[in-house]
């Protein structure tokens, strides 16, 4: 049986999780979240506890049941603590800065890039404008707005300039040898 699948989630306090079927409401202090789910996977909730269990043990449902389960997870999470994923910008002038609630990015382009927030995201902006904190209480948004945000300008292997995840490790290459003259 899986792991991950048959522990159950422990609701907080403040907390109201709303179970129809597949459909699964969770709402708390930051706000609420909705998702449907695989009607084969029976979500329930017993004693303060969400619990997921499956039908059957063949391969999808397996499969099923440890995603569901993971997603409630990080549903219950999101709308206590929030999620958030913070970028660094590195390179010689490269900044960025908040015009309303939209991120611009001056990252070598010869025009600033500007990124709207979708709803439920923020952005945060360190005092110097290096550093980037995407904050939001949908773990898979949270993962995409970062993302679209790094792909603006990723990191370069010969330098190192761009945008990255703070701890993101970027491998360098050594670039040309030269020529030899002279022979």
């Amino acid at each position: 049986m899986s792991r991950i699948g048959r522990m159950p989630i422990p609701v907080p306090e403040g907390v109201q999780v709303d179970v129809k079927g597949s459909y699964v409401t969770v709402s708390g202090p930051k706000g609420a979240l909705s998702r449907s789910f695989n009607p084969d996977i029976t979500i329930s909730l017993q004693d303060g506890q969400i619990v997921v269990s499956r039908p059957t043990d063949n391969r999808q449902h397996r499969a099923l049941h440890g995603l569901t389960r993971a997603l409630l997870a990080n549903m219950v999470t999101g709308v206590t603590e929030g999620y958030h994923r913070d970028l660094e910008i590195q390179g010689v002038g490269y900044r960025a800065e908040m015009r309303g609630d939209n991120l611009v990015l001056y990252v070598g382009f010869s025009h600033p890039v500007e990124i709207a927030p979708p709803a439920g995201i923020t952005f945060d902006l360190e005092s110097r404008g290096r550093t980037i904190t995407v904050k939001g209480m949908d773990k898979e948004l949270v993962g995409e707005v970062a993302a679209r945000v790094r792909r603006v300008r990723p990191p370069e292997p010969y330098k190192g300039k761009g945008i990255r995840y703070v701890g993101e490790y970027v491998r360098h290459k050594a670039g040309k040898a030269g020529k030899v003259v002279g022979a």
